[in-house]
């Protein structure tokens, strides 16, 4: 029987966003927090997995390509405020640093994807 290959982005950001909302919830439940920083790093970190689950069903590659770069934009939010919550120290340093590991590598799966697509838009 054929299987489809696994999509690792797909994957890693589903995974990933998975952990934003446990982390959320406990935070909310267990301690204290800026509930600015804290529905930022909410809003950018599920966003990516919205946009990659978009870009699945894009109606073109220049479509494909816009979805993909949101994601990316947004993921690098999402770095930027998990630096915030580490300074804010609402989160540990080596909850900031498995977070901040898995962050970067989808950042770099992104950044791979969108450049390789970029050079297939310009031919």
């Amino acid at each position: 029987m054929y299987k489809a290959k696994e999509n690792v982005v797909v994957r890693k950001t589903e995974a990933f966003t998975d952990r934003i909302i446990k982390m959320y919830g406990f935070i909310l439940k267990e301690r204290t927090h800026n509930k600015t920083s804290l529905r930022q790093i909410y809003k950018s970190g599920t966003s990516i997995g919205a946009n990659i689950a978009e870009s699945q069903y894009a109606q073109s590659k220049a479509d494909f390509f816009t979805k993909l770069s949101i994601a990316l934009k947004e993921a690098n939010e999402t770095r930027y405020w998990l630096g915030v919550l580490k300074c804010e120290e609402t989160i540990t340093e080596n909850e900031y640093d498995s977070m901040l590991t898995d962050i970067e590598e989808i950042i770099k799966l992104l950044t791979s994807i969108t450049a390789s697509v970029k050079k297939i838009l310009q031919n």
